[in-house]
């Protein structure tokens, strides 16, 4: 559970030095394409909190149920930025206050892009989702440098190493 308790603290972290990198960028630079498989750097951003909602809502029943993972939750940066610090709340909050038991509890759910049901564990499901935040962390980090800004220090190491001593 630990290990869950640093990835949700990781992933704050993360995405918090993501936000205040793309945060500087010109609204061309944020919606153009960078070649990442949701188009530009706001597109990425919307699809990792898009994706991080169906996944609460799969685990908890509560708050927003996307319907596609294209969705464009916010109609700006600010809107964007202020909903991903309350996601990366309400993960740390869930992560925070499960137990052995329901980690290791049979999870049941249709997914978004194929039909039939899905069943398996709650804990791999925990892990997909911090892995696929860094997944697309790194697709705009590539979009970032790609625009000639700085490179950002954003693997684990790094937060362990600056915030996360509790875990090392």
């Amino acid at each position: 559970m630990d290990n869950l308790k640093m990835m949700a603290a990781y992933n704050r972290w993360a995405n918090a030095l993501v936000y205040d990198a793309a945060a500087e960028l010109s609204d061309d630079e944020l919606h153009r394409d960078t070649g990442a498989f949701f188009g530009s750097i706001f597109g990425t951003l919307s699809h990792l909190l898009t994706a991080d909602r169906v996944w609460l809502n799969r685990f908890t029943g509560e708050g927003p149920r996307p319907s596609a993972l294209n969705e464009h939750p916010c109609a700006t940066f600010a809107e964007l930025q202020e909903a991903r610090r309350n996601e990366d709340e309400r993960i740390i909050t869930y992560v925070e206050n499960l137990t052995a038991e329901q980690l290791d509890a049979q999870i049941s759910y249709s997914p978004l892009s194929a039909q039939g049901l899905i069943q398996h564990r709650l804990s791999p499901a925990l892990v997909h989702m911090f892995n696929h935040q860094t997944h697309h962390r790194g697709q705009v980090h590539a979009g970032l440098t790609g625009m000639g800004k700085p490179s950002l220090a954003i693997d684990l190491i790094y937060f362990l190493r600056s915030q996360g001593r509790a875990w090392m």
